[in-house]
């Protein structure tokens, strides 16, 4: 796997704020990685520093065999899940492009 392309997927879930979420399609949008399961395969083999527990699958819900914990750290940001599914309109991070502050929509 390339190095470069390792860091940006964790540069892009580090820089994910405490009570927000990206879907692995996000992170791997932002990140420029081919795939929404190469980010997951990072996170897994890479991402126990990381707020890992911020992304989610496309709709909303959490991996089941990290559900447990997942779901106990984003309540803890005051992110709420309804049935292990967060509702991604509401949660969902959208960074600024390039050169403006803030968040888009």
């Amino acid at each position: 796997m390339n190095d470069e392309l390792v860091e940006r997927v964790r540069e892009v879930v580090r820089s994910i704020p405490a009570g927000r979420v990206l879907g692995y399609g996000d992170v791997a949008e932002l990140a420029g990685a081919p795939s929404p399961r190469l980010v997951g395969r990072i996170l897994a083999e890479d991402g126990a520093d990381l707020p890992w527990h911020r992304v989610l699958r496309s709709d909303g819900t959490v991996a089941s065999h990290l559900a447990g914990r997942q779901l106990e750290r984003l309540r803890a940001e005051g992110v709420a899940a309804r049935d292990r599914r967060v509702d991604m309109r509401q949660y969902r991070w959208r960074p600024a492009p390039p050169g403006q502050s803030g968040l888009w929509d």
